[in-house]
């Protein structure tokens, strides 16, 4: 009897510990979607393609490692405290319905904590271990973030040209943190990534329109918006991105490879918002979408590639 309940007791026990490593492991997986991870790394691939343009041939590793960090850290504050202040509004999304805050699988006070936490840990991290200039950039980034682009939200449509200021800046906190000068190089970057964001986010928008507008979220396009005003707004955005993104090539930083590239992605990009304006719908927003997101991280790995080949 007695090594019955021994073994039952150990069985028990065992049990115990696997569903406190199952708990630990699901809230550290919530704390990790508080950060939006896939965001997070499009926006450091951006300050790693930034610090390569901005190392002037002088490139290292622990440098791009340390502004990796510190940079990260300042994205993931971001994210979590655009929760945050949004986790009302969520609960009225079933895209976000089931985000950590508003399923109650995380507290607001745990998440304002650890959003700060990062944040201050992040700034801090550039100043010590990167430099003064890219640490007050990423405090600058944070803000506009933080505190005027996600309260905006829900009072004017404006925001989203607010918010593109900020998601234009990781490339330049890359340069910065190699030691580049705020210059036209950095405004070539700068104004690549911001020309880029509109035509994605109005597809995202138009997509998830009417959730937005349930939602109390003030964005372009509205719940009833307009036929093919979002779609013409895409295709300026657009064709007005094609030539900024030569700019490289001008400012020695690219060869003629990356023009063609630039202007074979410019052109699909060009082509899928006059495909979505010609027709409105969801295939064409979704497609909108996807070009986007193919877009940026080919043109930046293009530059990037045919600008060590200048090097060489």
């Amino acid at each position: 009897m007695s090594s019955v309940s021994s073994a039952d007791t150990c069985e028990t026990a065992q049990e115990l510990t696997a569903s406190s490593r199952s708990a630990v492991v699901s809230r550290l997986a919530d704390y990790l979607e508080l950060t939006k991870p896939k965001i997070a790394v499009l926006a450091l691939v951006a300050v790693a393609v930034g610090y390569t343009l901005g190392s002037a041939g002088n490139w290292q590793f622990a440098g791009l490692l340390n502004a990796l960090i510190g940079i990260g850290l300042v994205a993931a504050s971001s994210s979590v405290l655009n929760q945050w202040i949004e986790r009302t509004t969520d609960m009225r999304m079933q895209r976000t319905a089931n985000r950590p805050l508003p399923a109650g699988r995380l507290t607001s006070v745990e998440a304002l904590a650890f959003g700060l936490t990062c944040g201050l840990a992040g700034t801090v991290y550039l100043a010590a271990f990167v430099n003064a200039t890219t640490a007050a950039l990423a405090l600058l980034t944070w803000v506009l973030y933080v505190v005027v682009y996600t309260p905006l939200k829900s009072r004017t449509s404006l925001c989203t040209a607010i918010g593109a200021v900020p998601g234009a800046l990781p490339p330049v906190l890359g340069w910065t943190a190699a030691g580049g000068a705020l210059d036209g190089g950095a405004f070539t970057l700068f104004a690549i990534l911001f020309l880029w964001q509109f035509p994605h986010f109005l597809a995202i928008a138009w997509l998830y329109r009417k959730e937005y507008s349930e939602a109390g979220l003030r964005m372009l396009p509205d719940c009833n918006p307009r036929p093919r005003v979002t779609g013409m707004m895409s295709v300026a955005y657009a064709a007005a991105l094609i030539p900024v993104s030569l700019l490289p090539e001008q400012f020695a930083m690219a060869g003629r490879l990356y023009v063609v590239v630039a202007v074979l992605l410019g052109g699909l990009y060009l082509f899928s918002a006059l495909r979505f304006t010609k027709n409105e719908s969801t295939k064409t927003a979704r497609s909108l979408l996807w070009m986007s997101l193919a877009y940026l991280p080919l043109l930046l790995l293009t530059l990037t590639w045919n600008h060590l080949q200048l090097l060489q």
